[in-house]
């Protein structure tokens, strides 16, 4: 013990020197102001927005080096990375998925760069390699980011990504021979594809300048027709009139209904329109005309539509309706809205397969068409669900299951019987009996009941000694349900906590509670984070000195806002790839979309000041001792574009250098993304230098 005390105490004084001594870059700072309603808002890092400049380039350089030489003195790195490989060197499936009487998954063997898609002829079949995205680059940054089957079961096209970016190619192959087919579409963006006869809808952006910087409006929909160029594609649908709109066509399983949705920048919701393929004079009938609400069409049965909406439940509820009047008017409540948030529907085997979301757990029933309820999936926990899908006149579906100490398995699920039967248990190296997971309650600062998973090692003394990581989200209705992940048995192995509550913002319990941390009410988000750190001191899960906070993307808007308003809230702040600039962020690749939640600056001089109050850019202040900081993002992010990050952290260190003695650091990666189809290899990287400076920072040696 007392070599483990002297140890540790060695180490904080190493990490403060350390600090203490970095020599941050000095970018140059330009005289950029911007005026929003009389307020003068300055901007000297405008610069870095252009990412291909050769003096963002070099500063870039300049931090890595900085950050990297940081990382390789933490005496511990090395042996962190080799047991994150040693954990995460086991085989990893997808469920299968049915097509006709093919079987398609995703199989990585264990440090692939990118899994690979098999397939095999029947449930016993021998699999076969149908596309291993690790022929296609040399470095594993080109990854497979989804695949849609034709109606027939003949053909799939498949969506490939390189280097991280949210701009897609689409091929085509033959499933039964693996013959690659000709067709090549591109500059395929936020789209999926829907196969009708002999092609497949999809949307679209027209090419202007390089993929980094092409714009992101007027987005298209087209009809590609197998066999023929992209240049003869058929132009569906566009509109002229608003730049921002999302848009893709889609057909129902027997090809009878076509379906328009629509969303617009800044607002909630979707329209969606329905032609009648067999009545095409008819045109398109719309079912939402105006924003606000979600509607999406799970399936149709004849001239019956099923819908599921937030149109008067804002838990979500099942509607049917008859094409002959599909207004609003004859909906016919099919499945009521509940207690609990109805997640997801499909339509299988004549039945409706709905999963719920209860206190941020799955559950999962069977209804009939006529809304009776039928039976419960039973699910081996607590815990989340991945699947349920398929065709209308499959038998059986497939899903897979996982909670915080239950590794993912698939279930083969039998619609007659209503039966789950193991398909495949992970092989992952853990002992879920040495672990234990709870859920709790807390009170916010408005005394709104939020909850909060926790999870550790069984047996663990609550001394407020614990290392503590700290994960949320809370934005964009996104729930976060307990599930596993190999990189955080890191943390629990060496006897840190993990927890994670479930931010207003998200969608964990319906429309309500995601608008309640939106707009105007976006603090509620911050409030709740910060009432959670402050819950896991008090109650001695852990000290300010022991937490770090985590979180990525519009989480790493909540670090940065955190950091910014309680600095002494935590020992270290991970923010990742995070919207650090909210007074710019709708200006760059797809932020307009964003503005449903955060609203804008150029909204009203009301919106302006509620965003510029918390901008995690703009409330970095001269004095303050601030945590221990690492900002992660990617070169080439194309959806939170890493201008947000850049000036983040130039700001940081320009002020907060004289004042906090802890590091202040920014990892960028090289030929990279928001985080979607990163290589194994850098996955495993950046989670051995995040937790590495994790545990450095908070005078923690781990047991390697």
């Amino acid at each position: 013990m007392k070599r483990f005390i002297l140890t540790s105490f060695l180490l904080i004084n190493i990490s403060t020197i350390a600090a203490a001594q970095l020599q941050y870059p000095k970018p140059e700072k330009g005289k950029v102001a911007d005026e929003y309603f009389g307020t003068k808002v300055a901007d000297p890092y405008r610069w870095m927005e252009d990412v291909d400049s050769s003096k963002t380039k070099e500063w870039v350089k300049q931090e890595n080096a900085l950050t990297f030489s940081y990382l390789e003195s933490i005496p511990f790195r090395n042996k962190i990375k080799k047991r994150i490989e040693e954990l995460w060197n086991y085989p990893k499936y997808s469920a299968p998925q049915k097509v006709g009487n093919f079987y398609l998954f995703h199989k990585n063997d264990g440090l692939q760069p990118q899994s690979v898609l098999y397939v095999q002829e029947g449930i016993t079949g021998t699999p076969r390699v149908l596309i291993d995205p690790n022929t296609l680059s040399t470095d594993g940054t080109v990854a497979l980011n989804g695949i849609t089957a034709s109606n027939d079961n003949k053909l799939l096209a498949y969506w490939t990504s390189k280097s991280g970016s949210d701009w897609q190619d689409i091929y085509v192959l033959d499933i039964a021979t693996g013959k690659k087919l000709e067709d090549h579409i591109q500059w395929n963006k936020f789209s999926g594809g829907s196969w009708y006869k002999d092609g497949f809808f999809y949307s679209r952006y027209e090419p202007k300048g390089n993929e980094l910087t092409s714009a992101n409006e007027y987005q298209k929909i087209y009809y590609h027709k197998i066999g023929t160029p992209q240049s003869s594609d058929e132009l569906k649908y566009e509109d002229k009139k608003n730049p921002k709109r999302l848009q893709f066509m889609s057909a129902t399983e027997d090809e009878r209904y076509l379906q328009l949705y629509i969303n617009e920048a800044g607002e909630k919701g979707n329209l969606l329109s329905i032609m009648d393929t067999r009545n095409p004079d008819r045109g398109w009938i719309p079912l939402q005309t105006t924003f606000g609400f979600d509607v999406n069409l799970v399936e149709s049965e004849g001239n019956k539509l099923f819908i599921q909406t937030n149109i008067g439940a804002p838990r979500n509820k099942v509607i049917v309706t008859d094409i002959s009047d599909p207004s609003q008017k004859t909906w016919h409540d099919l499945i009521p809205q509940g207690k609990h948030v109805l997640e997801t529907t499909s339509l299988v085997d004549g039945k409706l397969i709905c999963t719920y979301m209860q206190d941020a757990s799955h559950h999962v029933y069977l209804y009939n068409l006529e809304g009776k309820k039928l039976s419960e999936v039973k699910l081996p926990a607590i815990g989340s669900i991945f699947g349920f899908g398929g065709k209308k006149e499959d038998k059986e579906v497939f899903y897979t299951f996982s909670s915080f100490t239950y590794p993912p398995s698939i279930y083969r699920y039998d619609m007659t019987s209503n039966t789950s039967t193991v398909f495949r248990k992970s092989e992952v190296k853990f002992d879920p009996t040495a672990y234990e997971s709870k859920q709790i309650f807390y009170k916010s600062k408005d005394g709104t009941r939020v909850p909060m998973f926790i999870v550790h090692k069984k047996g663990l003394k609550m001394d407020g000694n614990n290392p503590c990581y700290l994960y949320a989200y809370g934005g964009f209705n996104v729930s976060l349900t307990p599930s596993f992940s190999t990189l955080r048995l890191i943390l629990l192995e060496n006897g840190a906590i993990f927890a994670m509550p479930n931010l207003r913002g998200g969608g964990e319990y319906g429309k309500e509670w995601h608008e309640a941390g939106t707009k105007l009410h976006k603090q509620n988000v911050f409030d709740d984070f910060i009432a959670a750190a402050d819950y896991l001191c008090t109650e001695k899960y852990t000290s300010h000195d022991k937490l770090a906070i985590a979180g990525g993307s519009n989480g790493g808007l909540l670090v940065g806002a955190v950091m910014t308003q309680r600095p002494d809230i935590c020992k270290v702040a991970l923010p990742a790839v995070g919207v650090m600039d909210m007074l710019r962020y709708h200006k760059f690749t797809i932020g307009a979309h964003w503005a449903s939640d955060y609203g804008t600056s150029e909204d009203s001089k009301e919106m302006f000041e509620y965003l510029n109050h918390y901008s995690p850019l703009e409330n970095i202040r001269s004095g303050v001792h601030y945590p221990a900081t690492m900002i992660t993002t990617a070169d080439h992010d194309d959806r939170v574009v890493p201008a947000h990050s850049f000036k983040f952290a130039a700001t940081l260190q320009e002020i907060g250098e004289g004042s906090s003695t802890n590091p202040l650091l920014i990892r960028i990666e090289t030929k990279a993304g928001h985080g979607s189809g990163k290589p194994t290899a850098k996955i495993i990287e950046e989670a051995a230098d995040e937790y590495s400076f994790m545990f450095y920072n908070m005078g923690v040696v781990p047991k390697y």
